[in-house]
């Protein structure tokens, strides 16, 4: 993990003139428990978010497990044990976004409350800068 950048993030305490992506505790604690049910270990691995282009929009979010992180990854720590990894493209765009996880009659799923989005589908995994 040479050269990769780590940062520790309390859920839900905003670091004043801190950037970086918040993730909240209903986040944290469905990220923990996908990582268990996946096997991945929490010391090597972490949750992979990334931005890639297409969609409705133009840019769509990507998030999936990686068993460890890559050499220029900013690595943020949530919770004590949950880590996620950015790389420095996908920064850019996810600096100062809110990673949440809802749970509803209508809805289930992670939301991507991005400051950096310009304009969104209505499927809220797609988005314009």
């Amino acid at each position: 993990m040479a050269g990769a950048t780590t940062e520790v993030m309390q859920p839900g305490v905003p670091s004043p003139g801190k950037q970086g992506v918040e993730v909240t505790p209903r986040a944290v604690a469905r990220i923990r428990s996908a990582m268990a049910k996946e096997g991945i270990s929490p010391t090597e691995g972490g949750l992979r978010l990334g931005i890639l282009g297409g969609g409705c929009s133009g840019l769509s979010y990507n998030i999936r497990f990686d068993t460890q992180p890559r050499e220029r990854d900013r690595v943020f720590t949530y919770g004590g044990d949950v880590r996620v990894f950015i790389d420095p493209k996908s920064f850019i765009y996810l600096n100062g976004m809110v990673l949440d996880y809802e749970e509803t009659l209508m809805r289930q799923g992670f939301n991507f409350i991005n400051p950096n989005s310009k304009k969104s589908c209505g499927c809220g995994s797609s988005f314009t800068a």
